[in-house]
């Protein structure tokens, strides 16, 4: 099964987070926020405005910054991905 991004949504990787700390130290997941980035894995076709179909400001593999609240996540055959809005990434790492 694929997830195929609609509109103006891409779909996002998260970045996996860090459980150990340089010093060995293991870092308990509970009570984190969930990170605000990660890597596009599927581009929408972008959405209509006024009759036209807007272009879509990232690509697959881009490292991008969204809103922390903004995506919905997804678990396809055990992964977790997010649905992002467009509108909600801030940001492409370079």
């Amino acid at each position: 099964m694929q997830l195929r991004p609609l509109g103006g949504h891409v779909i996002v990787a998260p970045q996996e987070k860090e459980v150990k700390t340089a010093s060995g130290i293991y870092l308990p997941d509970s009570g984190e926020k969930r990170q605000g980035q990660g890597t596009v894995v599927a581009v929408g076709p972008g959405k209509m405005e006024k009759g036209e179909r807007q272009a879509m400001e990232v690509k697959v593999g881009d490292v991008v910054v969204f809103k922390q609240y903004a995506p919905d996540e997804v678990k396809v055959e055990d992964k977790t991905f997010l649905i992002v809005s467009a509108d909600d990434i801030t940001a492409v790492l370079e």
